[in-house]
């Protein structure tokens, strides 16, 4: 089983090295010929020394004096030779770095661009540290193994030259050579062998260790008022403990071959210097080649590890590659069609729910297969303003990922002005629709970097036109540097309410015609959330940001009496639609909901005694209070 698994991971791991010339094919031709010549001026220094030694520094010693001609063209020799390995150095290692950087860059880039292809539910079964080693230390790991495969490759070519050059000097030294280098291969196999297990853990636990220290960092507000800093703590150095352990193992092993690794070229020429100095006796060779292939073995000795070292990192290489293919062959996708929205019109969308049903994949769902939405239809007419109310799970955030099209229905059709969304282009969805979800997303960037996104067209004319609209003006002015400010890391330096609202600036600078508010204003103020919800209805192109339609889930009496239309979902159907009044009026369940959210709202604000404005903690964490 071993020798199968062996085996197995050395075809694969000349696939992956394959695939790397495949796409390299002429930095690595550069590098091998750097490498060749090298390779060849080991050879053939190996000669020149010999001749060196047995034709010019005995007879030299025999005569008591040095020619200077003889010396000089000695010494010219082997300076030539030296600026020709030089030479190969300089292409062999610029050659194989450029391809490894070259190979590295090339499959971060396809890593994060699948990443950004594949759909959210993927993306839900795999931790953000997972991902993350998979961009950085599982493409270091593919592609570790091309610095030294230029110079493994040139070795061959030279190993090849040498026991020619064995045979063609004497039959008895070439037989050594050929225990010695095969004995060097074999063992290198069996390191190979025993690495393989030991790097694919490793690299599993790099991948580990990362996603518990990003979990734990994210969570770091969870973490400190919960009072988990020990638990947490101790649950990072106990998967810490085991990386430890698991490089421990690897160098450990490494500890036991490399000597071996080095002691056999010795031995090898140490046996040259027996079996040479009899054959010598016999006058079967000469004193300069014995001192050439004596030599020869010397050298030989570190080209030769190049070898060990392509196939003692073939395992982790192929870990590395397994987890990078995980991704890059990973299904689900949703792919974008060609229609284009009318450009010339650039009034409210219409959004209309056909007979819509869905149900998260088995891996996700809970139970396995239970269907989220069933037979669910409504219209979102141009210009108007429709609220989803529903209890906790009755699929109102599924509607708002179906109508920006995060996820696709199992069946019916999510249309805009009547053209299914999945028919339309990338660009003109994402130039139509804008989402803005509960929990805000703020980079560690300025406020204006923060909402212009760097789309074309948004100036600080249509920042600030945003920002007004949000009700976000008034903080954004009073911050030290305006626009410029930096708000740190998921804007920890604002308030939860601030950070809603610039996220809500941010989707309207985008200018949509149709706007998915999924219970964005949570923690806003009611009355500034009624005002923005207000300036959405009558916003205009006069006031800087067109109108647009909405669809909002919301929980407030005060938001959902603004709406034109209601729909209330109790798992995942519509059960009513109709006006808050009409609701009010007809639907119990409505009633009992509407109130217990009401009366939740008397009571926070009643034990509430905070300002508007929150200031950060020291660590960067922050009490959020509703603004």
């Amino acid at each position: 089983m071993a020798s199968k698994t062996s085996r197995d991971v050395l075809s694969r791991g000349l696939g992956v090295l394959r695939q790397a010339i495949r796409e390299q094919p002429r930095i690595f031709a550069v590098a091998v010929v750097g490498s060749v010549l090298f390779g060849g001026m080991i050879i053939v220094s190996a000669r020149v020394v010999g001749s060196v030694i047995g034709e010019v520094a005995l007879p030299a010693i025999e005569r008591g004096e040095v020619g200077a001609g003889t010396l000089a063209l000695a010494a010219a020799a082997l300076f030539g030779i030296s600026v020709l390995r030089v030479a190969g150095i300089f292409g062999r290692r610029l050659g194989a770095g450029y391809m490894q950087y070259r190979l590295q860059a090339s499959y971060r880039r396809r890593v994060t661009r699948r990443y950004l292809e594949l759909p959210l539910s993927w993306h839900h079964r795999n931790s953000t540290g997972t991902l993350l080693s998979n961009a950085n230390s599982d493409v270091e790991a593919a592609w570790y193994p091309i610095a030294p495969l230029p110079f493994a490759v040139g070795t061959l070519v030279m190993l090849v030259g040498a026991i020619v050059s064995l045979f063609a000097t004497d039959w008895a030294l070439a037989l050594v050579g050929l225990a010695v280098f095969p004995a060097l291969f074999a063992l290198n196999v069996v390191y190979s062998r025993r690495m393989a297990p030991r790097q694919a853990r490793a690299q599993r636990l790099r991948a580990e260790v990362s996603g518990i220290a990003h979990e734990s960092f994210d969570g770091a507000l969870v973490v400190k008022t919960m009072g988990r800093e020990a638990q947490e703590t101790a649950r990072f150095a106990g998967r810490a403990g085991e990386l430890r352990d698991s490089l421990i193992a690897v160098g450990r092993l490494r500890g036991i071959f490399d000597p071996l690794l080095e002691t056999l070229p010795s031995l090898g020429t140490l046996a040259v210097l027996v079996v040479g100095a009899f054959r010598l006796r016999q006058g079967a060779i000469s004193v300069t080649e014995l001192v050439s292939v004596a030599f020869l073995f010397t050298v030989l000795a570190f080209p030769v590890r190049a070898i060990g070292w392509v196939l003692a990192e073939l395992p982790r290489s192929v870990a590395g590659w397994d987890r990078l293919r995980r991704v890059l062959d990973a299904t689900g996708e949703m792919p974008y069609g060609q229609r284009v929205l009318d450009p010339a019109d650039s009034g409210p969308a219409s959004l209309t729910f056909n007979d819509v049903h869905y149900s998260y994949p088995p891996a996700e769902a809970h139970p396995p297969g239970a269907q989220v939405l069933g037979e669910v239809g409504f219209t979102v007419p141009s210009g108007r303003t429709v609220a989803l109310v529903g209890p906790t799970g009755a699929g109102k955030s599924t509607i708002t990922s179906l109508a920006a099209r995060l996820v696709d229905p199992d069946s019916g059709t999510v249309s805009l002005d009547g053209v299914d969304v999945r028919e339309l282009t990338a660009a003109s969805l994402a130039g139509t629709v804008a989402l803005v979800a509960q929990v805000p997303f703020i980079f560690d960037d300025t406020v204006r970097a923060n909402i212009a996104l760097d789309r074309p067209g948004v100036d600080d004319e249509m920042v600030w036109a945003a920002l007004r609209l949000a009700e976000a003006d008034g903080f954004v002015a009073a911050l030290p540097d305006g626009l410029d400010t930096m708000v740190g890391e998921r804007g920890t330096s604002l308030s939860g309410g601030q950070r809603q609202r610039l996220t809500l600036a941010r989707a309207l600078a985008g200018r949509p015609r149709l706007l998915v508010l999924d219970d964005a204003t949570s923690a806003v103020d009611p009355r500034v959330e009624a005002a923005i919800l207000a300036g959405l209805r009558s916003s205009t192109a006069e006031a800087g940001v067109p109108a647009a339609s909405i669809l909002v889930v919301a929980y407030r009496r005060a938001t959902i009496a603004l709406a034109d239309e209601v729909i209330y979902v109790e798992q995942g159907r519509v059960v009513a639609r109709g006006t808050h009044s009409e609701l009010l009026a007809t639907v119990p369940g409505y009633v009992d909901l509407v109130t217990a959210y009401e009366q939740a709202e008397v009571e926070r604000a009643q034990e509430s005694s905070y300002g508007d404005d929150v200031a950060p903690l020291p660590s960067g964490l922050e009490i959020e209070v509703d603004r």
